[in-house]
């Protein structure tokens, strides 16, 4: 696709004939090809529309109903912000009640889209022309939102930038150009000396003007997060999708914090002042309470486990492996909690023993701090992935104060309170 059929697409013709497709079908694909071409759709239209369709299909799991009304790429889509994350993006700028914002590597603008919704200009770049005229054509209902081609580093700070009530978005390229992995996607990196544009010139301009805030990997590392400014992981279905760091008055509060996203419920935060340090250890197996509490990833990430221990009064299982365990019967909204059936030194005799016992026939296995293969033990036990009409299981294999251990756990539904930010 080049900047010709972007204009295209995003015409009034071009617009029309989109709303015009039916649902995406992989078997109808040929057909409707032709269709098109009968039509006098030239081959690289057809092409187009066709991927269009394709890739608006798979964007309503990004951004539900409001994915009909966006142009994308392929790559652009799978880096975009999805709508929940883009909105949380978009209210801190918002908040701080600036005019402009600088989106520096825009992509094709989910973001930019998001922040102009709620009032902000958006002056996006993107080094790649086609995704910068496919932001263009998404920023269309808000006349003094634009987006260009060009180089992040061409940004010039304004001499006053708190008194011009502008501020800075960053979403530096973590993915190689021309080189793909074994699943044919284009390789990542999480490395922080990788990204493009560096890192030294993210923080230059986060020096530049103060309201600047960086999309970044999930494993940034915590040493490297600059003093002052506040590092957010936010996760979505247990899924973490980002570090976003923010700095001056995007930051609510300085330190490591947490954003907890899931469908149908409200965003939840942590922050470091819910902690209480550094979790306590287990002491022996004998300590395997009544409860496990398995913290969202975004919180593990965060390094916020003592938020964990102080709301459940629980102890992390072993040093670095997030399971936590408890007494006490609490439900929080940032880690999801398990009933303990039975703990036993974890060994492949005792726990098929178990099973068998039980009438145990299918089996979910979570791990962490034990290296085995799934797929090997399952054969080991002679039991199945959960299906069959026999007892279901869910057994946790970790290491408890040193010693590999088997927990078996059935996970606990929430109840209603459990959903909203405390």
């Amino acid at each position: 696709m080049d900047v010709g059929t972007v204009r295209f697409l995003g015409s009034p013709d071009g617009k029309a004939v989109l709303r015009e497709l039916p649902p995406y079908d992989p078997g109808a694909v040929f057909g409707l090809q032709e269709r098109l071409r009968r039509q006098g759709h030239p081959p690289e239209r057809v092409a187009a529309l066709l991927t269009q369709q394709r890739l608006r299909a798979r964007a309503r799991a990004k951004f539900g109903e409001f994915a009909g009304d966006l142009l994308y790429t392929p790559d652009g889509l799978e880096q975009a912000s999805r709508l929940e994350v883009a909105a949380g993006h978009a209210g801190r700028f918002s908040s701080a009640s600036l005019a402009t914002v600088h989106d520096l590597g825009c992509g094709i603008g989910s973001d930019a889209v998001a922040m102009s919704a709620l009032g902000v200009t958006v002056h996006g770049v993107d080094i790649d022309p086609v995704t910068a005229a496919v932001a263009d054509t998404n920023l269309r209902p808000w006349p003094d939102s634009r987006a260009h081609e060009g180089y992040a580093e061409e940004f010039e700070a304004p001499r006053d930038p708190l008194r011009a009530r502008v501020g800075v978005w960053l979403d530096p390229a973590r993915r190689i150009p021309g080189r793909t992995g074994r699943h044919g996607r284009i390789k990542r990196v999480f490395r922080l000396d990788e990204i493009r544009p560096t890192w030294d010139f993210v923080l230059q301009v986060a020096t530049a003007v103060p309201a600047t805030g960086a999309k970044l990997s999930p494993s940034m590392p915590h040493d490297a997060i600059p003093l002052g400014t506040e590092a957010q992981w936010t996760s979505f279905a247990g899924e973490v999708l980002e570090c976003a760091v923010w700095w001056g008055p995007l930051a609510h509060q300085a330190g490591r914090s947490a954003r907890i996203l899931a469908p149908g419920r409200s965003p939840v935060e942590v922050d470091e002042t819910m902690s209480e340090g550094e979790p306590p250890l287990a002491e022996a197996p004998a300590s395997v309470g009544a409860w496990l509490y398995e913290p969202d990833r975004a919180v593990t990430r965060a390094g916020l486990l003592g938020a964990v221990t102080a709301a459940t009064l629980g102890v992390e299982v072993d040093r670095g492996l997030g399971y936590v365990l408890s007494e006490a019967e609490v439900d929080i909204p940032f880690a999801r909690r398990y009933a303990v059936r039975e703990a036993m030194p974890f060994t492949v005799k005792v726990l098929r023993s178990w099973l068998a016992q039980h009438g145990v026939t299918g089996l979910t296995i979570k791990k962490r701090g034990v290296r085995l293969d799934d797929d090997e033990l399952r054969r080991q036990l002679r039991i199945g992935r959960g299906a069959g009409d026999g007892e279901q299981a869910t057994v946790v294999l970790t290491r408890v104060a040193g010693r590999q251990t088997a927990i078996v756990v059935d996970p606990v539904v929430p109840g209603p309170a459990a959903t909203e930010q405390p």
